[in-house]
């Protein structure tokens, strides 16, 4: 199961639980506090139509029935129209029974008319008030039906400090059930509504985790080291943002930001100690065999020969490390000191550069086409037209021509050597990789390329190969930097 789908069901699962628990609470306790209310509003009532009814006690006019003042003023009020409502409850009659007994428990006088002279000693509520003790009771009309609920509460009728009867007032629970009912049906939408903001809340959090938890996800896949054949490439270096994010998952994105700078580079550099270590061995190899060589007597010819190979050897060496260093400062560079300078101009420099050796090897360098001018940095541009130049004249056979074409922006160094298999061509500028010469030696050191792609990134150019049948055209496009500078 997925992080988001795990949260969203734990996070329902705890509010879930805990709603039902506080709606179980609730539901509990709603027919209680509402008896207890109720309860309560009696015992006052009780207490206060008992010193009313205590003047006509002590006259003996409630023994008399009719001729009590008491029962004359409450005579029929439950037969009174009434029209209340108690906050949304609406209440159209009064459903409180009073009663009134002698200090034998014998009813003098029910607002109902129903039990005039009947004994009333026995009921708990009546019993006890006549002992001086609180009396109340709830009985059931239907002993089936806890609906027909009646609750009573007595409270004495006192006549020179002494008991002389009891006054008791009584209310059906029916009454107060719809109160009861309808808090119970507030309780129940405010609990589904509880329920579904919570699953709303649960949704948009485990969200909102989840799409920054898939931000740091992505970060860390984008600021995966590069490797060796990647670093050249536009996108192996380009910048990665490090994602903002609140809180502990923003001091998380730092601490892997920290860590990415750390670690960066060590796959990268493990592969080019390796590579570099494999370009070393020929050279080194070549060099002691022709020293071990030198240190017996050998024909003058003979000791020449290998002479000549350990100082080609080490020339290959020196050439290794001085394009090595030069790669590594342009990897380690963020920015150009650009200046307008002239394509043409940068050619011509190249060429002059490798006139000489040029002209032993018997191979013409002819420049042709328009001049173009740009923000770009002289030095670094020159240094990528003399790679190309160099990589050309390796390929080109003697008594040819490499011919540099200047466009727009664009300049190409095309030779007519046999070119590269279309399957190979992918792999050019690769740190390291070589093809064969057409006398079937090795080739350079597989870096001239490579620093002239990263000179290329640096401007914000490209370079594009293809085979031209016969040769190699390469083509250094630095339109795109042109037209973001203007």
């Amino acid at each position: 199961m997925r992080l988001g789908l795990r949260l969203f069901f734990a996070f329902f699962l705890i509010n879930g639980l805990a709603a039902f628990f506080v709606l179980r609470v609730f539901m509990v306790e709603i027919k209680p506090s509402v008896r207890k209310v109720t309860e309560d509003t009696l015992v006052e009532a009780a207490y206060a139509l008992a010193a009313l009814a205590s003047t006509d006690m002590a006259s003996g006019a409630l023994q008399r029935g009719s001729d009590s003042l008491f029962a004359q003023q409450l005579a029929g009020y439950t037969q009174k129209p009434v029209q209340a409502w108690i906050w949304d409850t609406r209440k159209s009659r009064l459903d409180m029974r009073i009663t009134v007994t002698d200090r034998q428990g014998m009813v003098l006088f029910d607002s109902t008319g129903k039990d005039l002279g009947a004994d009333y000693s026995r009921w708990r509520d009546v019993y006890r008030t006549l002992r001086g003790e609180y009396g109340a009771r709830t009985t059931r009309d239907v002993p089936e039906d806890e609906a027909s609920s009646v609750m009573y509460v007595s409270a004495p009728i006192l006549v020179d400090g002494q008991i002389a009867g009891v006054l008791t007032v009584s209310k059906p629970s029916r009454s107060v059930q719809r109160i009861v009912d309808s808090a119970e049906r507030k309780i129940a939408r405010g609990g589904l509504l509880f329920v579904l903001l919570s699953a709303g809340v649960g949704c948009a959090v485990t969200w909102w985790f989840v799409l920054h938890v898939r931000r740091l996800r992505s970060y860390a896949q984008q600021v995966q080291g590069p490797t060796l054949n990647e670093a050249a490439s536009t996108a192996a270096t380009a910048p990665v943002a490090v994602p903002q994010m609140p809180g502990e998952l923003g001091e998380l994105a730092q601490a892997m930001d920290n860590m990415r700078k750390r670690l960066e580079g060590r796959d990268y550099i493990e592969g080019y100690v390796r590579a570099l270590t494999h370009e070393l061995k020929s050279p080194v190899a070549a060099i002691r065999g022709a020293g071990e060589l030198l240190q017996e007597d050998l024909p003058a010819q003979d000791r020449e020969l290998f002479a000549q190979q350990v100082l080609d050897q080490c020339e290959r060496l020196q050439n290794l490390v001085d394009q090595l260093l030069q790669l590594s400062r342009l990897e380690q560079r963020q920015q150009l000191h650009a200046a307008r300078c002239s394509l043409q101009q940068c050619a011509r420099q190249a060429m002059d550069q490798i006139a000489s050796t040029a002209q032993q090897r018997g191979i013409g360098l002819e420049l042709e086409g328009p001049d173009s001018t740009g923000p770009w940095e002289q030095g670094l541009v020159v240094l990528a037209i003399s790679n190309l130049l160099q990589n050309a004249m390796d390929f080109a056979p003697p008594q040819s021509a490499i011919h540099v074409l200047l466009g727009p922006q664009t300049i190409t160094v095309a030779d007519q050597g046999p070119g590269v298999s279309d399957s190979l061509v992918p792999r050019l500028g690769e740190r390291f990789f070589t093809t064969p010469r057409p006398d079937g030696r090795r080739s350079g050191t597989g870096l001239g390329l490579s620093i002239v792609l990263r000179i290329m990134h640096l401007h914000g150019g490209s370079m594009h190969v293809r085979n031209t049948c016969p040769g190699l055209s390469v083509t250094l496009d630095f339109s795109r930097m042109d037209g973001e500078r203007h």
